[in-house]
């Protein structure tokens, strides 16, 4: 096989968030070959003009799988941010597979992510390539935040109830992937709560005590008032499929252990909102409105304003309990619009994990598949985020306020 000679391309470079993963990693790629690649030569030599960067151009089309595969056959990694990921990044990921390159990317197509599995984990896993998608907010945050307090903890833990907070923008990308989501026949891989998990991993507890809330209540542990959040139902199946990948490797988060997730706010009014809100937002992404609706949206390319990212946040608060009926609580939090300051961060140092962490891996060398982020990255990648402005903090002191922030 041809030595390769390209450490990390990042592909889909000339959308919202693709240009704000070049942006930060102009800072992160000291002593790196790197690359930008996209289907427009002007748009890609126009990215690079503004923003200083001059690095390799490769043109390549999500459908020319000759041209993927030159990119993957010299590539270490890939960034992908080229969404919907169902329909601009699958032939990535096949190429990934064939020519030995690792991936990373920011999806929250959680049926797409059942598709890779089906069809590559097998083979991924037998090369020792890490097919790590659902970097960024979706849904990282999440699972690396729950591996961290499991293992901070120190024993067998039975739950953990994750608790988000945060404050952004969205971008026109982001919506297209919603609408075209709702243009699918999904109903029951939406309905499934394990869909990522490997077969015959799930126990009936598992599935009795996986139940999402509905409505808001008060939840004393954290002093606040909790809710449905959006993200769960990509968010939820992530952690699962993490602590079922971690039980095959023998390092078990604990017995029948369950996980779930929600929005918490400073009063039940915030809540109830909040709530509606995310009612009326089903209503218009999953049903026959969305198309009258989608001409109101920003449109692919377009984001919140450079205020709006500054002047954002994300927190998320886990409660632990283990197996002995003990629990503890966690933190996780930073600063910038979750959704796309933060994301960029978070898929950007994802692939720099695997480059310059590749012998602290978790699992080991020569451990693939179609992963997760706690189980593809682990230790290693909250090292790196500590760095940079991602906090993770705990166990925290049990008279817990909500902060002033947090809405």
């Amino acid at each position: 096989m041809k030595k390769k000679d390209l450490d990390l391309v990042l592909f889909g470079a000339t959308g919202f968030t693709g240009t704000l993963c070049l942006r930060y990693l102009k800072s992160r790629t000291s002593g790196l070959s790197w690359a930008t690649a996209g289907r427009d030569a002007v748009k890609l030599q126009q990215l690079q003009f503004k923003h200083s960067v001059a690095i390799e151009k490769i043109l390549a089309d999500s459908e020319d799988e000759k041209a993927l595969d030159e990119i993957t056959r010299r590539a270490k990694v890939v960034i992908s941010t080229a969404g919907p990921f169902h329909k601009y990044s699958d032939k990535l990921v096949g190429s990934c597979v064939k020519n030995s390159c690792h991936y990373v990317d920011i999806t929250g197509e959680t049926f797409w992510v059942r598709q890779l599995i089906d069809k590559y984990h097998e083979e991924a896993a037998q090369k020792g390539i890490r097919i790590i998608p659902m970097c960024g907010y979706d849904s990282l945050p999440s699972d690396l935040g729950t591996f961290f307090a499991v293992k901070e903890l120190g024993s067998p833990v039975s739950n953990v109830e994750a608790f988000h907070t945060g404050d952004g923008g969205f971008s026109g990308g982001t919506i297209e992937t919603m609408f075209s989501m709702g243009e699918l026949n999904l109903g029951d891989q939406l309905r499934d709560t394990f869909l990522l998990n490997p077969e015959g991993s799930v126990t009936d507890q598992q599935r009795k005590d996986s139940i999402p809330i509905k409505g808001v209540k008060k939840k004393e542990e954290i002093d606040s008032w909790i809710g449905p959040f959006i993200m769960a139902m990509a968010n939820n199946l992530v952690v699962r499929r993490s602590a079922a990948l971690m039980e095959q490797r023998q390092e078990p988060y604990g017995k029948d252990f369950t996980y779930n997730e929600y929005s918490f706010f400073k009063s039940p009014v915030y809540g109830l909102i909040s709530t509606v809100i995310m009612a009326i937002s089903g209503l218009v992404l999953f049903t026959r409105f969305g198309k009258f609706f989608r001409r109101f949206f920003p449109k692919p390319g377009e984001g919140p304003s450079e205020e709006t990212m500054k002047n954002g946040f994300f927190e998320v608060l886990y409660k632990v309990e283990a197996e002995d009926g003990n629990h503890k609580i966690f933190r996780m939090h930073g600063k910038g619009d979750p959704g796309y300051r933060v994301t960029s961060k978070l898929v950007a140092e994802s692939a720099l994990t695997l480059l310059h962490n590749s012998d602290e891996l978790p699992g080991g060398e020569g451990y693939g598949g179609v992963l997760t982020p706690a189980t593809g990255l682990g230790q290693p990648l909250i090292d790196r985020l500590k760095k940079v402005g991602i906090y993770f903090e705990g166990p925290l002191d049990e008279n817990l306020k909500v902060p002033e922030e947090s809405s």
